[in-house]
């Protein structure tokens, strides 16, 4: 039942334009194997290991929230699961370079917490780098830089947020400076495109670009479009249709990288639907 399942979704899946190159037009029968894998991976319920350091893997998360994900959260949404990562608030990488003498205020947590992921938003070069390097005092488990947030007040200033979707040269180099001063993982949350700038093919090309030019690895898939214009940040999470579809094409057309799933998901039964794919 499973592989039928599978298949009927394999047929269903966008094609990535230049997938043809990658694999040198190989059958894309050649990817069934991915999503065994990508199965077998995630039912894998020991801990790993991460920069030597024993975690669970990410089979859950609990994703970033402004005004909500603060330290008492954590320390809250910790009690209810030891399995769960837990990411920060985004943070402004300018917030941490001006507070550098008050950096416990926006990043200090308890060693309970672990795993945790510190979320930051911003493009200047040198403001991630030295914030990448402060935040190495915190321990964290990941860095995560924002690509996903259509708040006006974010995106709008084209600083940071969803807006940095329509640069992905920029998101690869700061991501590449992120890692450069950083002694943990790092990751990239975004959507699946931004206004009209929405197609599987440019998706694939954000990933593409970013993961090439950066150690990026990891990327979270809010399987929504954002909205720049028009829709409120609360909008934006409900209004763009989900495109789950996005995010299983690109398990099968980058193998190497790692996605998480995020975006209208609200139950167990849910999580365990989309799992069975």
């Amino acid at each position: 039942m499973k592989m039928v399942i599978h298949s009927r979704l394999c047929t269903q899946l966008p094609v990535y334009h230049g997938i043809f190159m990658k694999h040198k037009k190989k059958s894309f029968s050649m990817f069934r194997g991915v999503y065994v894998q990508f199965r077998n991976f995630h039912s894998f319920k020991q801990k790993i290991q991460i920069n030597g350091e024993a975690l669970y893997p990410r089979w859950f998360s609990v994703a970033p929230m402004m005004g909500w994900t603060d330290n008492h959260y954590r320390t809250l949404a910790r009690l209810m699961s030891k399995h769960a990562w837990l990411y920060t608030e985004m943070v402004v990488a300018e917030t941490i370079v001006h507070q550098k003498d008050d950096l416990d205020r926006f990043l200090a947590f308890s060693v309970e917490q672990h795993p945790v992921v510190l979320q930051i938003g911003g493009s200047n070069l040198k403001n991630l780098a030295k914030a990448a390097e402060l935040a190495n005092f915190y321990s964290f488990d990941e860095i995560n830089l924002n690509c996903g947030c259509p708040s006006d007040k974010v995106a709008g200033h084209g600083c940071f947020g969803a807006s940095l979707m329509f640069n992905p040269k920029l998101v690869g180099d700061a991501m590449s400076t992120i890692a450069a001063n950083s002694d943990i993982p790092v990751s990239v949350k975004c959507r699946i495109g931004v206004d009209y700038r929405d197609s599987y093919n440019e998706l694939c090309d954000f990933i593409s670009e970013v993961s090439s030019r950066s150690p990026t690895k990891h990327f979270i898939i809010h399987a929504r479009k954002a909205l720049l214009n028009g829709l409120s940040p609360a909008a934006n999470r409900k209004v763009p249709p989900l495109k789950y579809e996005y995010y299983f094409a690109l398990l099968r057309d980058f193998p190497e990288l790692q996605f998480t799933l995020n975006g209208g998901i609200t139950s167990i039964e849910q999580v365990k639907r989309l799992m069975q794919h």
